[in-house]
């Protein structure tokens, strides 16, 4: 699934609504990368959001944005910090993630377990999270 939207408050819940065919931990690592995007480069700014199957039974979500300068940063946020928290949440629910540079463009990217159907979500066994690009 392709997605074509601009990014704003509004336009995340409406993605998640959107993807709602797709497990928890899906919908949970849209927001927290389309919200990245509102954050950092500025609400309206054009993204493409690509959800499809990936390796291994997982499924990989990929954020597109315009400015292949303004690369994630994994923050310690401290209890008392309103933000921050994105990227180790990202981390946390991802089997791995990354960020592929280009000329005109980034995409943050990562692959999530499929929902078990158990009401169990989060990593396969075995593997970690990465934030090198495949």
């Amino acid at each position: 699934m392709r997605i074509d939207l601009l990014a704003t408050a509004k336009a995340v819940p409406e993605l998640r609504y959107r993807l709602r065919g797709h497990g928890f931990d899906v919908r949970l690592c849209v927001s927290e990368l389309v919200t990245n995007v509102i954050d950092h480069l500025g609400e309206g700014t054009p993204v493409t959001v690509v959800v499809r199957d990936g390796d291994g039974g997982c499924t990989r979500i990929e954020v597109t944005d315009p400015d292949p300068r303004a690369l994630p940063v994994l923050l310690h946020a401290a209890p008392v910090d309103e933000s921050g928290r994105g990227l180790a949440l990202l981390g946390a629910v991802a089997v791995r993630w990354g960020v592929r540079q280009g000329e005109r463009e980034k995409t943050v990217w990562c692959e999530v377990a499929e929902d078990r159907g158990d009401g169990r979500h989060g990593k396969i066994a075995g593997r970690t999270a990465s934030t090198t690009a495949p």
